[in-house]
């Protein structure tokens, strides 16, 4: 019995450990910050185990690929011209968009087949868990490409990931979505005076 509280509390702790990393990860992107990305890699590898260990797959390949596009983005927001940063925020042209419907659509369609051929589907929840992996897709390229518009997704996927963790037991996992729900509301209006704020300095050039 003992070692299975130990085992319990171990995978609470794990579980609070990563779900604090992934709030400070969502915060600094807020902030528009870089770290977003070192935090955000850490917490993305606790979490693929956490996820096959509750066979979420969905959710399970999305914070594998948040872990590769962490590493891209790293780079992307670190390239510097003379001293200055040479990507900032900016919005979606149309070749972006439909690139990330595209990815949408890959990431739906490959999650509802792995599904279809494993032995973890199960039922509704899976539907959902593939709608959200699909959202999460598209929001992490936009976020790696510094687009204003990956904090819509993401509030949109974190709302709907709020019902499905509690329903897994996952309860410091749902906390974790409802808190970025908030981070990401902030962080769309943070990045919207930023970019109506590097407009204002184009138009008095």
């Amino acid at each position: 019995m003992s070692q299975f509280l130990e085992k319990m509390n171990f995978y609470v702790g794990l579980e609070l450990f990563a779900a604090v990393l992934g709030v400070l990860s969502v915060w600094y992107a807020k902030k528009n910050k870089i770290l977003v990305y070192p935090t955000g890699i850490i917490s993305t590898l606790i979490y693929v185990w956490i996820l096959f260990k509750n066979q979420l797959l969905g959710d399970l390949i999305i914070n594998a690929y948040f872990f590769l596009m962490s590493i891209y983005g790293w780079f992307f927001w670190s390239r510097k011209d003379k001293g200055i940063i040479k990507n900032k925020i900016s919005r979606l042209n149309l070749n972006e968009s439909i690139f990330g419907i595209i990815i949408f659509i890959l990431g739906f369609i490959i999650v509802m087949s792995i599904y279809n051929i494993s032995n973890w589907k199960e039922s509704y929840v899976s539907s959902i868990d593939t709608l959200t992996t699909a959202i999460f897709c598209s929001a992490m390229w936009f976020m790696a490409r510094r687009k204003i518009e990956h904090w819509i997704l993401w509030i949109i996927g974190d709302i709907i990931s709020v019902p499905l963790y509690i329903y897994k037991g996952l309860f410091f996992t749902s906390i974790q979505y409802l808190i970025f729900t908030f981070i990401a509301i902030l962080g769309f209006i943070t990045w919207l005076k930023e970019l109506n704020k590097k407009k204002l300095i184009v138009k008095e050039l």
